[in-house]
């Protein structure tokens, strides 16, 4: 597989296009951002960490029978991934309140959701991700009322498998953001699933191991993460050095 050039750089991952006009390669760069860019940083070794946490987590939602878009780990840093056309919207599921649903709705941090809230945000940088409805999706276009439904049914398909497994690791899957995109006409999983897009909390002292650290500047961000994994039981690839 030969990369021919670089397609999109986001905050980041970078993306490239291949002579396969159906793969893609994403580079998981050791740049953090938050707060829509406000804050930039770059931490050492969360590259390598997010993309090896990441294709872990694509291959227990493959094994569930969950199609995603990763196809294989190229290096410590780069992945494979299939070429989706991607929906512009953002499906968070929340299994406990925190961040943004606190501040909206005047709730307190911790209370366990029952059932988990499912919520659509459009995916724009500039407009700071609104939160926006399924009429809105319908009214401009965004997607059809079937791939709708297949983006709902499939994240709360993905969230059943993952609440079990960092259950038994001794986590609790607060909440996450999941994108998705059509692949030869199917709805897929098209995003990352690695620390930098959910929260993740010790079941018992409810530490923060995700980027919460890195938002709220409580320090060990990628320790936090490389402790996730460890309990997750992922090995490293051999390139990978601290």
């Amino acid at each position: 597989m030969k990369i021919e050039k670089e397609l999109y750089a986001g905050k980041a991952k970078s993306v490239f296009t291949t002579d396969d006009p159906d793969l893609l390669i994403l580079n998981f760069r050791d740049d953090t951002s938050a707060f829509d860019g406000k804050k930039v940083e770059s931490l050492s070794r969360k590259g390598a960490v997010n993309n090896q946490f990441n294709a872990f987590i694509m291959q227990k939602l493959e094994a569930a029978g969950i199609k995603t878009h990763h196809e294989k780990l190229l290096s410590s840093n780069e992945s494979v991934v299939k070429n989706l056309e991607m929906f512009p919207v953002e499906c968070v599921v929340r299994n406990i309140a925190a961040g943004s649903i606190c501040k909206r709705l005047g709730v307190e941090e911790g209370i366990t959701l029952t059932p988990p809230t499912f919520e659509f945000f459009l995916k724009d940088d500039e407009l700071g991700d609104p939160m926006i409805n399924e009429y809105h999706i319908r009214s401009f276009g965004w997607a059809k009322d079937e791939h709708i439904e297949q983006m709902k049914t499939l994240t709360f398909q993905i969230n059943d498998v993952l609440t079990q497994l960092f259950r038994e690791a001794g986590l609790l899957l607060v909440d996450y953001k999941l994108e998705f995109g059509l692949f030869q006409g199917e709805v897929i999983l098209g995003d990352e699933f690695t620390p930098d897009g959910c929260r993740l909390w010790d079941v018992e002292t409810r530490k923060k191991l995700d980027k919460d650290r890195f938002r709220q500047g409580l320090g060990d961000v990628i320790e936090a993460y490389e402790e996730v994994a460890t309990r997750l039981g992922i090995e490293f690839l051999g390139t990978f050095t601290k």
